[in-house]
């Protein structure tokens, strides 16, 4: 783990604490938390509008399209 050991993370959190105090902590998980989940929803909201975009485009396929729904 690039020398870390235990030892080292530990003392790292204590200070991080010591420094920015736990309801900071708290908050900016929070916020981390929001924007994760907001990006989700945007990439599955954008999923959902590309999908349409994704039909073929050419004229054989508009075409086929066009004749399945005609007989259907």
């Amino acid at each position: 783990m690039a020398g870390l050991s235990i030892w080292h993370v530990l003392i790292f959190a204590i200070v991080v604490i010591l420094l920015f105090g736990t309801s900071k902590l708290k908050n900016l998980g929070k916020d981390v938390g929001g924007a994760v989940k907001d990006f989700k929803k945007s990439m599955k909201d954008e999923d959902e509008t590309t999908a349409s975009l994704n039909e073929p485009r050419t004229i054989d396929a508009q075409v086929k399209n066009s004749e399945s729904s005609i007989k259907s």
